[in-house]
């Protein structure tokens, strides 16, 4: 007589520690998404739209004299509105340098042009708030005359 061998029974022993696996994976899984979750919330999580600037201090620049195409010329004074962020009064050399790169050789008939000259304006003013590093608003003609 031979006796057979039985498959080990997977009815109490096998099956008990495969749950408890399974339930210790989704348990660790869940505590990984709400870890997640809250650094998320806590630390990455977007504020918002930055608040719009405040308006400072107005400085006004001296005059300055730009060589425009075809022998003209502009008389060109600026006036910066700076920001109540900034700790100390804008120096304005910056700007009058980038509002002659901006104006040199134009055409007296293209400054003439309001679309023209606003386009002008916002190129300036962008350049301004690039080289000031926000501190500088906007920016203002106190004196556009051409010749």
């Amino acid at each position: 007589m031979s006796v057979a061998t039985m498959p080990p029974s997977t009815e109490g022993g096998a099956a008990a520690p495969e749950k408890k696996s399974k339930k210790k994976l989704i348990i660790a899984v869940v505590l990984v998404l709400v870890i997640a979750g809250a650094a998320y919330w806590f630390f990455l999580k977007p504020k918002g739209p930055e608040p719009a600037p405040e308006p400072g201090d107005v400085v006004a620049l001296e005059p300055v004299q730009v060589n425009l195409a075809e022998g003209h010329y502009l008389r060109l004074s600026l006036a910066l509105q700076a920001t109540t962020t900034v700790a100390h009064e804008v120096e304005g050399s910056k700007a009058l340098d980038l509002a002659i790169e901006t104006f040199t050789g134009q055409k007296v008939g293209a400054l003439a042009n309001k679309e023209n000259l606003a386009l002008l304006k916002e190129e300036l003013l962008k350049e301004i708030e690039h080289a000031y590093h926000g501190d500088v608003m906007d920016v203002y003609y106190t004196e556009f005359v051409t010749q």
